[in-house]
């Protein structure tokens, strides 16, 4: 498994991680605080909290691909 954290500020932003993440088969959780939501769920993610970075955690190892892809949400604030 591997955690990163993602900023998701704006709706063309969450649209757009979500058609990336939704292309891998292994599961996606993102965690704000005590919430754990499917990161392929665009209705899920809209319920956090989006006002600061949220935990990206991968249920794989094999995930280089994926965090290429995300590059540009991956964040180190927060």
């Amino acid at each position: 498994m591997k955690s990163v954290k993602v900023s998701l500020s704006l709706a063309e932003c969450v649209k757009n991680f979500v058609n990336v993440v939704s292309k891998y088969p292994y599961d996606i959780d993102l965690r704000s605080g005590r919430f754990v939501i499917d990161a392929k769920s665009l209705l899920g993610i809209f319920s956090l909290d989006l006002s600061k970075p949220i935990i990206l955690e991968i249920y794989s190892d094999n995930c280089d691909d994926l965090l290429a892809e995300l590059k540009q949400f991956i964040t180190q604030d927060g």
